[in-house]
């Protein structure tokens, strides 16, 4: 029954790093095409933006009258560049940038240098056999 837990706690362990690293660095924006500033700014003059949403002060999101999907990042702050799309009424909305949780920063922080030394502390077991119950056994010796 023992062995059947370590074995279950192992898998589980696995399990858990494959879809943290795959959620960390999968696609986040894969829908949308990234474009130029520029041409961000020449369609807006042409009247083809619907909406935008601007995170952070810097990505600029959005969607054209045709329902194609772009992301661009302003280089530079553009004081003029709020005046243009209500001028060409597109819809603006702000948003923050979306903060990590504490115990997700400290998950990814800590857990593969904790990982390291439950694999070390495993193996350490492992190596030790018989003769005794751990590293510093070697007066209590059990032959007579």
């Amino acid at each position: 029954m023992n062995d059947m837990v370590k074995n279950l706690f192992l898998w589980l362990v696995i399990a858990i790093v494959l879809v943290s690293v795959f959620s960390n660095f999968g696609p986040r924006h894969a829908a949308a095409e990234k474009i130029a500033y520029s041409q961000f700014l020449t369609e807006i003059d042409q009247g083809m933006i619907h909406s935008v949403t601007v995170e952070d002060n810097k990505i600029i999101k959005g969607s054209t009258k045709n329902n194609r999907r772009f992301v661009t990042y302003m280089p530079v702050q553009d004081n003029a560049l709020l005046g243009q799309l209500l001028k060409n009424n597109v819809t603006v909305t702000g948003q923050e940038k979306p903060q990590e949780s504490f115990l997700l920063h400290l998950f990814i922080n800590w857990f593969p240098m904790l990982l390291l030394i439950g694999v070390w502390i495993f193996f350490m077991r492992q190596m030790q056999g018989g003769g005794g119950k751990g590293a510093m056994s070697f007066g209590k010796s059990k032959a007579r």
